[in-house]
């Protein structure tokens, strides 16, 4: 068995994928960082790139991001306008420390990352399509960090194939993902995360679904990572802003995580302190089926079970069958130990 990427942990661990929803802007991404923090997220989540090294500047936007975007430009365009300095990266690390919220980034290549390390981030995130950056695994894996591997678009083979650069698995976080924007239920395929299970003790979940539904099925599943987009308003201009979730739904969609793993509870099967008063109350008694004499050798047909505040209960029937009364019972008494010898 692998150690545990979060150790002794016991929540969820909540991504706030902000991406490439601050549109560039520094003032949005810090908006973002504070309400993400004010929510009760576990870590907010950018992207480094530089777009010269991430695209050729011919390659053309993916149908989802033509739908997104009112302009019509190219891939490149697109993430030339999204990407951030690094300068602004490292004013966003340190705002984001200010408000006591880990910062995450994605690198999209070697140079970003070593960015990234020297910044001094706690945890990387690789996304999907860079299952196959043979060059960025190579060097994560030399990195005393713990990095989480996005496998949206992936089969088993490509997975252990990324993660055989990875000597130390103890590192390693694999989450299950669907790189549609937004994914239908019919792709989700949540039981995937068995497969991930044999690779690694920590799993999560990438979600790009419009709801919060396949999320709680991923944590009630044992998912310990859940990450979602992150925006100001779903309606702004930008690739990913449509199935990202607002402040008032992140707020929701936090407290159903919440929620699921208070009802997720523990693996120990007892009486809640709830139940406690319906036990005591509706738990049937041994009851007196008959006025039984003083010196009668009690069997079952001298007694009947029946809902009581006190009394024993019909597991205890053995403890007093084939005793000898001591008293005179009369019928409908509830039956002590006492009574007999």
């Amino acid at each position: 068995m692998h150690s545990n990427f979060f150790y002794n942990r016991k929540k969820t661990y909540l991504i706030a994928e902000i991406g490439v929803n601050h549109n560039g802007s520094i003032k949005i991404a810090k908006k973002l960082i504070r309400i993400a923090k004010k929510i009760g997220m576990d870590a907010v989540k950018f992207q480094s790139f530089k777009a010269e090294k991430l695209s050729l500047k011919e390659t053309q936007l993916t149908t989802y991001q033509k739908k997104n975007l009112s302009k019509k430009i190219s891939h490149f365009e697109m993430l030339k306008k999204l990407e951030l300095s690094e300068k602004d990266q490292k004013e966003l690390f340190l705002f984001s420390k200010k408000n006591r919220i880990e910062f995450i980034s994605t690198p999209f290549d070697v140079e970003s990352a070593k960015f990234l390390n020297k910044l001094g981030v706690k945890y990387f995130k690789t996304a999907s399509p860079d299952l196959h950056d043979t060059y960025l695994h190579k060097y994560l894996s030399k990195l005393d960090k713990k990095i989480i591997i996005s496998t949206g678009m992936s089969n088993e083979n490509e997975i252990k194939k990324c993660l055989s650069f990875y000597k130390n698995k103890k590192k390693i976080a694999l989450l299950h993902c669907v790189s549609a924007y937004p994914c239908d239920y019919k792709s989700i395929n949540m039981k995937a995360l068995s497969i991930l299970k044999k690779y690694s003790n920590t799993v999560g979940f990438s979600d790009h679904s419009l709801d919060d539904i396949s999320s709680i099925i991923a944590v009630s599943l044992g998912s310990q990572i859940i990450e979602k987009h992150f925006t100001l308003n779903k309606n702004m201009d930008g690739p990913d802003h449509m199935f990202s979730l607002d402040p008032k739904e992140m707020k929701i969609f936090k407290e159903k995580i919440r929620n699921t793993e208070t009802i997720l509870g523990n693996k120990i099967k007892k009486c809640q302190p709830s139940e406690k008063l319906n036990k005591k109350i509706t738990i049937k008694k041994i009851i007196s089926k008959t006025n039984i004499k003083k010196g009668i050798r009690v069997s079952e047909d001298h007694f009947i079970l029946k809902r009581a505040e006190r009394g024993l209960t019909g597991f205890q029937l053995n403890k007093i069958i084939k005793k000898y009364s001591k008293i005179k019972i009369k019928e409908g008494s509830v039956i002590k130990l006492s009574y007999f010898k």
